[in-house]
Formats: structure tokens, sequence, C-alpha cells
């Protein structure tokens, strides 16, 4: 059992049955911002809702690669919260992000009494979203665990010397997240974030295994698909 008995989480797929978009997008895009069809995005949320059986609509988040962390403990609230992460103390309440190669980070308290998802792309990780998330949470060391959603590899995931630069002048352990390509470098988000947890106390960390890019049945990607490309939806509540 990764998280406690109360607490459900999921990454949503690329393809599923019923699903509404078409052509670049097919078929189970959840993001509204990519150009896909607006009744195809609202078909394929409900969708979502129902075929989850999840106990309130999602919380969605107008994401820009911040390190801002919002709760979202009001079952009443619809308004897009401009924020990469969120976190709930209420059963009930469907924390959400959306990606197509960034990081989805779950996170929980191990006496399941809060719950938080996190945006982490690189510029995320870099500037703080994922201790953002557990500095709302409020939590003492130790007591949270992790999860690592579907996220690019670091096979895939080729980045400027500008970018290892600013991550190594950050946190020298960052340094062993790269490894040098030509003029370039190969990121580890996997591993980048797990030297944030680590360094926050958190040594649950379960997931990190797959790679969004190449798995192209399984994952919408940004790097593989272009600006064409959908997003997964990556939830976490309490019962």
């Amino acid at each position: 059992m990764i998280f406690p008995e109360n607490v459900q989480f999921l990454s949503t797929p690329r393809l599923i049955k019923n699903g509404a978009s078409n052509n670049n997008y097919k078929n189970f895009n959840l993001a509204n911002h990519v150009g896909d069809e607006p009744s195809a995005v609202l078909a394929n949320r409900q969708l979502l809702v129902n075929h989850y059986n999840l106990p309130s609509e999602p919380k969605w988040l107008d994401q820009y690669h911040s390190n801002i962390c919002v709760s979202i403990d009001s079952p009443d609230s619809s308004y897009l919260i401009k924020a990469d992460s969120c976190i709930t103390q209420t059963p009930g309440v469907v924390c959400a992000v959306l990606t197509a190669d960034c990081l989805p980070v779950f996170l929980c308290k191990k006496d399941g009494s809060a719950v938080g998802i996190v945006h982490a792309g690189w510029r995320g990780l870099l500037s703080g979203v994922i201790e953002s998330c557990m500095n709302a949470m409020d939590v003492n060391k130790g007591e949270i665990l992790a999860h690592l959603g579907p996220a690019i590899s670091q096979k895939a995931f080729e980045v400027g010397a500008e970018v290892r630069e600013l991550f190594v002048d950050s946190h020298s352990g960052f340094e062993n997240t790269f490894i040098q390509h030509n003029n370039k470098y190969m990121m580890d988000l996997y591993a980048a974030a797990r030297i944030v947890l680590n360094d926050y106390g958190v040594n649950s960390i379960t997931g990190g295994e797959q790679c969004t890019y190449s798995e192209q049945e399984k994952y919408y990607s940004y790097r593989r698909d272009g600006e064409k490309s959908g997003r997964m939806a990556h939830l976490i509540w309490m019962l």
C-alpha cells in the first residue's frame, strides 16, 4: 500500500473507451488550453468523473510553471486558480494537475489527513514547487509519503547547458541528475525530485519508472507531439 487506505490517486491514460477527442488529441485529452474542441474536453472531463467514480469534479488549476501551491478545501470553488500545486484536508475534494512530460508528484500525510499534487517541470523543480506543496501541508519531516507519476525519462529529456548550470548552482546534488550528450545534457526529472524530497525528509518514495515520450500508446508527450499534444490528468483525494 503506497498511501493510507482513505487516500485515492490516479493518472489518466491517453486512450480510454468513449474518449471524445480526435486527431492528435486522440482520445482522452483533459486540457482546454491546447487547441482541442471545447465540447470534446467537456465530454472527457465528465467521462473522467463517471469512469473513475470521483466524489466531485476535480479542481483544475491555471498552471504556469510556478512554485505556487494553493489550498482548495472549499468544495464549491469552481474558478481557475493560477498555481502549479494544490492541497486539501477535506474528504471528497479532488486535487488535480495536467501534464504532457512534466512530472506529477503525489503527496500524502502518513496519517491520511492531507493530500497534495504537484506539477513539476524543470522550472517548477528549480523554483521550489515541491517544497511549496510540502510546506503548505504543514507537516514535520518524515511525515510525508510521495509517489512520482509518469513523466519524460532522462533518455528523452534534452536540455541546454544553461539549465544544468542553474540546477547545479542551486544544489550540488543535482549534478548527478545530468548526463552530457554532445553540447546538451539529458536531465533526470525523477532523480531531481527525489533529491528535493529526500532533503525534506521524505524517504518513502514510489514510482518514477515511466517515460511519456517513448510510451506513445499510454501517454501524451509535448516533446514528441508538439503544440497539438493533449494532456493527462493526475488526481488525488481523500475518502
